[in-house]
Protein backbone atom coordinates (compact mmCIF):
# COMPACT_ATOMS: atom_id res chain seq x y z
CA UNK A 1 0.00 0.00 0.00
CA UNK A 2 1.38 3.38 -1.06
CA UNK A 3 0.40 6.15 1.40
CA UNK A 4 0.90 9.92 1.43
CA UNK A 5 1.44 11.30 4.93
CA UNK A 6 0.84 14.94 5.95
CA UNK A 7 2.07 16.42 9.25
CA UNK A 8 1.08 19.97 10.24
CA UNK A 9 0.48 19.88 13.99
CA UNK A 10 2.74 22.79 14.95
CA UNK A 11 5.56 24.67 13.23
CA UNK A 12 6.80 22.17 10.63
CA UNK A 13 5.12 21.09 7.41
CA UNK A 14 6.09 17.50 6.67
CA UNK A 15 5.02 15.20 3.83
CA UNK A 16 6.16 11.71 2.87
CA UNK A 17 5.23 8.65 0.85
CA UNK A 18 5.55 5.19 2.37
CA UNK A 19 5.02 2.03 0.36
CA UNK A 20 4.55 -1.19 2.31
CA UNK A 21 5.09 -3.20 -0.87
CA UNK A 22 8.43 -1.60 -1.72
CA UNK A 23 10.35 -3.60 0.83
CA UNK A 24 11.33 -3.38 4.45
CA UNK A 25 13.07 -0.53 6.26
CA UNK A 26 14.40 2.41 4.27
CA UNK A 27 13.21 0.96 0.96
CA UNK A 28 9.60 1.42 2.09
CA UNK A 29 10.03 5.17 2.39
CA UNK A 30 9.87 6.48 -1.16
CA UNK A 31 10.49 10.09 -0.23
CA UNK A 32 9.93 12.76 2.37
CA UNK A 33 10.12 16.56 2.50
CA UNK A 34 10.02 19.03 5.37
CA UNK A 35 9.60 22.77 5.66
CA UNK A 36 10.51 24.24 9.04
CA UNK A 37 9.09 27.51 10.35
CA UNK A 38 11.93 28.03 12.83
CA UNK A 39 13.10 31.24 11.15
CA UNK A 40 9.53 32.58 11.08
CA UNK A 41 9.01 32.11 14.82
CA UNK A 42 12.56 32.75 16.06
CA UNK A 43 12.07 36.49 16.54
CA UNK A 44 9.15 35.78 18.89
CA UNK A 45 11.02 33.17 20.93
CA UNK A 46 8.30 30.57 20.33
CA UNK A 47 5.53 29.45 18.01
CA UNK A 48 2.83 31.98 17.05
CA UNK A 49 -0.23 29.81 16.21
CA UNK A 50 -1.80 32.14 13.63
CA UNK A 51 1.46 32.55 11.74
CA UNK A 52 2.01 28.79 11.84
CA UNK A 53 -1.43 28.10 10.33
CA UNK A 54 -0.97 30.61 7.53
CA UNK A 55 2.42 29.20 6.64
CA UNK A 56 1.01 25.67 6.44
CA UNK A 57 -1.60 26.99 3.99
CA UNK A 58 1.17 28.42 1.81
CA UNK A 59 3.54 25.46 1.96
CA UNK A 60 1.58 22.18 2.09
CA UNK A 61 0.37 21.82 -1.51
CA UNK A 62 3.68 23.00 -3.08
CA UNK A 63 5.56 20.59 -0.81
CA UNK A 64 3.35 17.68 -1.87
CA UNK A 65 3.90 18.54 -5.54
CA UNK A 66 7.65 18.68 -4.94
CA UNK A 67 7.57 15.32 -3.14
CA UNK A 68 5.63 13.59 -5.92
CA UNK A 69 8.04 14.93 -8.54
CA UNK A 70 11.23 14.15 -6.61
CA UNK A 71 10.13 10.64 -5.66
CA UNK A 72 8.79 9.97 -9.17
CA UNK A 73 5.43 8.86 -7.79
CA UNK A 74 2.28 9.53 -9.79
CA UNK A 75 -0.67 10.80 -7.79
CA UNK A 76 -2.95 8.16 -9.32
CA UNK A 77 -0.69 5.42 -7.92
CA UNK A 78 -1.34 6.46 -4.31
CA UNK A 79 -3.65 4.17 -2.35
CA UNK A 80 -4.26 6.20 0.79
CA UNK A 81 -3.72 9.50 2.58
CA UNK A 82 -2.85 9.89 6.27
CA UNK A 83 -2.96 13.22 8.08
CA UNK A 84 -2.29 14.38 11.63
CA UNK A 85 -5.57 15.09 13.44
CA UNK A 86 -4.12 15.88 16.88
CA UNK A 87 -2.84 16.77 19.31
CA UNK A 88 -1.44 20.14 18.29
CA UNK A 89 -2.46 23.67 17.32
CA UNK A 90 -6.08 23.67 16.13
CA UNK A 91 -5.53 25.93 13.12
CA UNK A 92 -2.40 24.11 11.99
CA UNK A 93 -4.11 20.73 12.32
CA UNK A 94 -7.09 21.92 10.28
CA UNK A 95 -4.85 22.87 7.37
CA UNK A 96 -3.28 19.43 7.05
CA UNK A 97 -6.52 17.58 7.77
CA UNK A 98 -8.59 19.52 5.25
CA UNK A 99 -5.95 19.18 2.53
CA UNK A 100 -5.43 15.49 3.25
CA UNK A 101 -9.13 14.67 3.26
CA UNK A 102 -9.80 16.75 0.12
CA UNK A 103 -6.97 15.06 -1.80
CA UNK A 104 -8.21 11.62 -0.77
CA UNK A 105 -11.74 12.47 -1.89
CA UNK A 106 -10.51 13.92 -5.17
CA UNK A 107 -8.29 10.91 -5.88
CA UNK A 108 -10.96 8.44 -4.79
CA UNK A 109 -8.80 6.75 -2.15
CA UNK A 110 -9.26 6.21 1.60
CA UNK A 111 -7.99 8.61 4.25
CA UNK A 112 -7.11 8.05 7.88
CA UNK A 113 -6.60 10.44 10.80
CA UNK A 114 -3.38 9.84 12.77
CA UNK A 115 -2.47 10.73 16.33
CA UNK A 116 0.70 12.83 16.33
CA UNK A 117 2.27 10.97 19.26
CA UNK A 118 1.44 7.59 17.75
CA UNK A 119 3.41 8.74 14.74
CA UNK A 120 6.39 9.54 16.96
CA UNK A 121 6.01 6.29 18.87
CA UNK A 122 6.15 4.23 15.68
CA UNK A 123 8.86 6.31 13.94
CA UNK A 124 11.75 3.99 14.98
CA UNK A 125 9.98 1.14 13.15
CA UNK A 126 10.38 2.92 9.80
CA UNK A 127 14.02 1.83 9.67
CA UNK A 128 13.67 -1.09 12.10
CA UNK A 129 10.42 -2.88 11.20
CA UNK A 130 11.60 -5.99 13.04
CA UNK A 131 11.19 -4.32 16.46
CA UNK A 132 8.91 -6.68 18.35
CA UNK A 133 5.96 -5.85 20.57
CA UNK A 134 5.59 -5.36 23.44
CA UNK A 135 7.99 -2.55 24.34
CA UNK A 136 8.23 0.47 26.61
CA UNK A 137 8.16 3.79 24.76
CA UNK A 138 9.60 7.04 26.06
CA UNK A 139 7.95 9.91 24.18
CA UNK A 140 9.92 13.03 24.93
CA UNK A 141 9.34 16.29 23.08
CA UNK A 142 8.50 19.96 23.54
CA UNK A 143 4.90 19.18 24.43
CA UNK A 144 5.01 15.68 25.90
CA UNK A 145 7.02 13.51 28.25
CA UNK A 146 5.36 10.11 28.59
CA UNK A 147 6.22 6.50 29.33
CA UNK A 148 3.92 4.09 27.51
CA UNK A 149 3.63 0.32 27.52
CA UNK A 150 3.03 -0.69 23.89
CA UNK A 151 1.45 -4.09 23.24
CA UNK A 152 0.75 -3.38 19.57
CA UNK A 153 -0.45 -0.64 17.20
CA UNK A 154 -3.19 1.20 19.08
CA UNK A 155 -2.69 -0.85 22.23
CA UNK A 156 -1.17 1.66 24.61
CA UNK A 157 -1.09 1.86 28.40
CA UNK A 158 0.13 5.12 29.92
CA UNK A 159 2.65 4.38 32.66
CA UNK A 160 3.64 7.93 33.55
CA UNK A 161 3.76 11.47 32.20
CA UNK A 162 4.88 14.98 33.05
CA UNK A 163 2.65 16.74 35.55
CA UNK A 164 3.75 20.17 34.33
CA UNK A 165 6.48 21.20 31.86
CA UNK A 166 7.58 18.59 29.33
CA UNK A 167 11.32 17.93 29.06
CA UNK A 168 11.56 19.71 25.71
CA UNK A 169 9.68 22.68 27.08
CA UNK A 170 12.15 22.90 29.98
CA UNK A 171 15.00 22.91 27.43
CA UNK A 172 13.33 25.74 25.49
CA UNK A 173 12.73 27.85 28.60
CA UNK A 174 16.29 27.31 29.82
CA UNK A 175 17.63 28.38 26.42
CA UNK A 176 15.49 31.52 26.48
CA UNK A 177 16.70 32.32 30.02
CA UNK A 178 20.33 32.19 28.90
CA UNK A 179 19.75 34.12 25.69
CA UNK A 180 20.31 31.15 23.39
CA UNK A 181 18.66 30.48 20.06
CA UNK A 182 15.27 28.96 19.26
CA UNK A 183 14.52 26.06 19.34
CA UNK A 184 16.18 25.67 22.71
CA UNK A 185 17.01 21.97 22.93
CA UNK A 186 19.82 21.91 20.34
CA UNK A 187 21.18 25.24 21.61
CA UNK A 188 21.45 24.02 25.21
CA UNK A 189 23.00 20.72 24.08
CA UNK A 190 25.69 22.49 22.04
CA UNK A 191 26.53 24.82 24.91
CA UNK A 192 26.59 21.90 27.38
CA UNK A 193 29.43 20.31 25.41
CA UNK A 194 31.66 23.12 26.76
CA UNK A 195 30.47 22.65 30.34
CA UNK A 196 32.41 21.06 33.19
CA UNK A 197 31.11 18.14 35.20
CA UNK A 198 30.64 18.70 38.92
CA UNK A 199 30.62 22.51 38.95
CA UNK A 200 26.89 22.51 39.63
CA UNK A 201 24.63 19.76 40.94
CA UNK A 202 20.99 20.10 39.89
CA UNK A 203 18.12 18.07 41.40
CA UNK A 204 16.65 15.01 39.69
CA UNK A 205 12.92 15.74 40.17
CA UNK A 206 10.57 13.05 41.50
CA UNK A 207 13.16 10.25 41.50
CA UNK A 208 13.11 9.99 45.30
CA UNK A 209 9.53 8.72 45.32
CA UNK A 210 7.80 5.76 43.67
CA UNK A 211 6.00 6.10 40.36
CA UNK A 212 6.75 6.98 36.76
CA UNK A 213 5.45 10.54 36.50
CA UNK A 214 7.74 13.48 35.68
CA UNK A 215 7.96 17.11 36.77
CA UNK A 216 10.38 19.59 35.25
CA UNK A 217 9.00 22.94 36.45
CA UNK A 218 11.02 22.78 39.69
CA UNK A 219 14.19 22.02 37.76
CA UNK A 220 13.47 25.00 35.53
CA UNK A 221 13.09 27.24 38.62
CA UNK A 222 16.34 25.86 40.09
CA UNK A 223 18.08 26.68 36.81
CA UNK A 224 16.70 30.24 36.87
CA UNK A 225 17.92 30.81 40.42
CA UNK A 226 21.35 29.34 39.67
CA UNK A 227 21.75 31.46 36.56
CA UNK A 228 20.72 34.66 38.32
CA UNK A 229 23.33 34.12 41.03
CA UNK A 230 26.09 33.06 38.61
CA UNK A 231 28.81 35.14 36.98
CA UNK A 232 26.92 34.91 33.64
CA UNK A 233 30.13 34.59 31.66
CA UNK A 234 30.50 32.06 28.85
CA UNK A 235 31.97 29.31 31.04
CA UNK A 236 29.32 29.73 33.73
CA UNK A 237 26.58 29.44 31.10
CA UNK A 238 28.18 26.28 29.73
CA UNK A 239 28.49 24.76 33.20
CA UNK A 240 24.83 25.50 33.94
CA UNK A 241 23.76 24.04 30.58
CA UNK A 242 25.79 20.90 31.34
CA UNK A 243 24.25 20.49 34.81
CA UNK A 244 20.73 21.09 33.49
CA UNK A 245 21.07 18.62 30.61
CA UNK A 246 22.66 16.04 32.91
CA UNK A 247 19.74 16.36 35.37
CA UNK A 248 17.11 15.92 32.64
CA UNK A 249 18.92 12.93 31.10
CA UNK A 250 19.46 11.21 34.46
CA UNK A 251 15.81 11.73 35.40
CA UNK A 252 14.58 10.23 32.13
CA UNK A 253 16.97 7.28 32.46
CA UNK A 254 15.94 6.51 36.02
CA UNK A 255 12.26 6.48 35.07
CA UNK A 256 12.95 4.34 31.98
CA UNK A 257 14.71 1.76 34.16
CA UNK A 258 11.75 1.67 36.52
CA UNK A 259 9.31 1.26 33.65
CA UNK A 260 11.24 -1.61 32.06
CA UNK A 261 11.41 -3.39 35.40
CA UNK A 262 7.78 -2.70 36.28
CA UNK A 263 6.37 -4.35 33.14
CA UNK A 264 9.21 -6.90 32.80
CA UNK A 265 10.03 -5.70 29.29
CA UNK A 266 13.34 -6.05 27.45
CA UNK A 267 12.83 -3.43 24.73
CA UNK A 268 12.82 0.37 24.97
CA UNK A 269 11.80 2.71 22.14
CA UNK A 270 12.62 6.41 22.43
CA UNK A 271 11.03 9.02 20.16
CA UNK A 272 10.21 12.73 19.95
CA UNK A 273 12.41 15.76 19.48
CA UNK A 274 14.49 15.26 22.62
CA UNK A 275 15.37 11.72 21.48
CA UNK A 276 17.95 13.35 19.18
CA UNK A 277 19.93 14.50 22.24
CA UNK A 278 23.36 12.82 22.15
CA UNK A 279 23.78 12.65 25.93
CA UNK A 280 20.35 11.00 26.31
CA UNK A 281 21.16 8.42 23.63
CA UNK A 282 24.47 7.54 25.28
CA UNK A 283 22.91 7.33 28.75
CA UNK A 284 20.09 5.05 27.61
CA UNK A 285 22.47 2.79 25.69
CA UNK A 286 24.46 2.40 28.92
CA UNK A 287 21.24 1.73 30.84
CA UNK A 288 19.94 -1.06 28.62
CA UNK A 289 23.35 -2.72 28.45
CA UNK A 290 23.29 -3.08 32.22
CA UNK A 291 19.73 -4.43 32.14
CA UNK A 292 20.32 -6.86 29.26
CA UNK A 293 17.74 -4.94 27.21
CA UNK A 294 17.78 -3.13 23.86
CA UNK A 295 16.93 0.45 22.94
CA UNK A 296 15.76 1.84 19.60
CA UNK A 297 15.77 5.43 18.33
CA UNK A 298 14.50 7.01 15.11
CA UNK A 299 17.11 8.37 12.73
CA UNK A 300 17.83 12.02 13.68
CA UNK A 301 15.65 13.63 11.00
CA UNK A 302 12.66 11.63 12.24
CA UNK A 303 13.02 12.69 15.88
CA UNK A 304 11.33 16.02 15.27
CA UNK A 305 7.95 16.37 13.52
CA UNK A 306 7.92 14.84 10.04
CA UNK A 307 5.64 13.39 7.41
CA UNK A 308 7.33 9.98 7.32
CA UNK A 309 6.02 8.95 10.73
CA UNK A 310 2.47 9.89 9.70
CA UNK A 311 2.73 8.03 6.39
CA UNK A 312 4.05 4.94 8.19
CA UNK A 313 1.43 4.97 10.96
CA UNK A 314 -1.25 5.66 8.36
CA UNK A 315 -0.09 2.72 6.25
CA UNK A 316 -0.38 0.35 9.22
CA UNK A 317 -3.90 1.52 10.04
CA UNK A 318 -5.11 1.61 6.43
CA UNK A 319 -3.79 -1.90 5.84
CA UNK A 320 -5.88 -3.02 8.82
CA UNK A 321 -8.96 -1.55 7.17
CA UNK A 322 -9.32 1.68 9.12
CA UNK A 323 -10.51 4.78 7.23
CA UNK A 324 -12.57 7.91 7.84
CA UNK A 325 -15.59 9.10 5.92
CA UNK A 326 -15.61 12.40 4.04
CA UNK A 327 -16.30 14.42 7.17
CA UNK A 328 -13.33 15.09 9.42
CA UNK A 329 -12.42 16.70 12.71
CA UNK A 330 -9.25 17.58 14.56
CA UNK A 331 -8.59 17.12 18.26
CA UNK A 332 -5.97 19.52 19.68
CA UNK A 333 -6.02 17.72 23.05
CA UNK A 334 -6.33 14.12 21.87
CA UNK A 335 -4.93 11.80 24.59
CA UNK A 336 -2.87 8.86 23.41
CA UNK A 337 -4.78 6.63 25.85
CA UNK A 338 -7.95 7.22 23.80
CA UNK A 339 -6.54 5.33 20.81
CA UNK A 340 -7.58 1.78 20.02
CA UNK A 341 -6.23 -0.90 17.74
CA UNK A 342 -7.08 -0.37 14.04
CA UNK A 343 -10.71 -1.15 13.27
CA UNK A 344 -12.67 -1.59 10.05
CA UNK A 345 -14.63 1.59 9.27
CA UNK A 346 -16.17 3.07 6.15
CA UNK A 347 -14.64 5.42 3.59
Amino acid sequence: MKVLGIESSCDETGVAIYDSAAGMGKEGLLGHALYSQVTLHAEYGGVVPELASRDHVRKTIPLIRELLADSKVAADSLQGVAYTAGPGLAGALLVGASIGRALAWGWGIPAVAIHHMEGHLLAPLIDNPDIEFPFVALLVSGGHTQLVYVRGVGEYKLLGESLDDAAGEAFDKTAKLMGLGYPGGPSVAVLAEQGRKGVYRFPRPMVDRPGLDFSFSGLKTFTVNTFQSSAKDAQAKADIAFAFEEAVVDTLAIKCKRALQQVACKSLVVAGGVSANKRLRLRLHELVTGLDCVVHFPRPEFCTDNGAMIAYAGCLRLQAGETQDISFRVNPRWPLSALTAPTKTHS
